[in-house]
């Protein structure tokens, strides 16, 4: 069973930025990609980018584009996401998971981090 480490997050001021780790310990990492979500009080998961394992293919929503970067070092079993440019509306708790194959549910969540963007 594949596990999901997150690490980094924190507090930061508007404009800065953070960078989040997701290191996959267990059986050696397979997925069709690792994504990222948030979730704020109140609010269902959202989607926010994601990376095919293999090809590096990324997706984001338009909301992150141009500030946030995701990437992955193969031989680590590691992704990371890179916030720039932070605003408070990217305040929330972000999770790394991976999504087996194209179409199927995300899943090997890992524990959340608090990323907390002051104005």
């Amino acid at each position: 069973q594949v596990q999901l480490v997150e690490s980094g997050g924190g507090l930061v001021q508007a404009g800065g930025s953070l960078r989040l780790s997701c290191a996959a310990s267990g059986r050696t990492f397979s997925a069709y990609r690792m994504g990222w979500f948030r979730q704020t009080p109140g609010k269902e998961r959202e989607f926010v980018c994601a990376i095919t394992w293999s090809g590096g293919i990324t997706t984001y929503i338009d909301s992150v584009k141009g500030r946030f970067t995701i990437g992955r070092d193969n031989a680590k079993n590691t992704g990371y996401l890179q916030m720039n440019s932070l605003k408070p509306e990217d305040t929330a708790v972000y999770y790394c998971a991976k999504q087996a194959s194209y179409g199927v549910n995300w899943t090997s969540w890992g524990q959340g981090n608090q990323v907390t963007v002051s104005s």
